[in-house]
């Protein structure tokens, strides 16, 4: 299978006349075989008006998921030691005002 290289897209988004933010977003060029059906009802309540961004929304969604699964995964793991409410500088009398 070939690799084409990504490409390197540069965007500079003005914020007021004076100050800008330049963006440098990588994209890579495939080609996908999708369900039409399944695509059109993304693109539906996506509200996006492009199949890529539509893709690319529900792509950003599935790897922030997959990142919070790995987070939960780590509940109880032991790996953290401490004191939740000595780490947020609670004490006793603070917890007792705010129930």
């Amino acid at each position: 299978m070939l690799e084409s290289a990504p490409i390197r897209l540069s965007t500079a988004v003005a914020l007021d006349s004076a100050v800008a933010i330049r963006h440098n977003t990588h994209m890579k060029r495939t080609n996908l075989v999708l369900n039409e059906d399944l695509l059109a009802e993304a693109v539906k309540l996506s509200g996006e008006r492009t199949f890529s961004a539509t893709v690319g929304k529900a792509l950003e969604d599935f790897v922030r998921r997959a990142k919070a699964r790995q987070i939960l995964e780590l509940r109880g793991s032991g790996i953290w030691h401490g004191e939740l409410s000595a780490m947020r500088g609670d004490s006793p009398a603070e917890q007792g005002e705010k129930s």
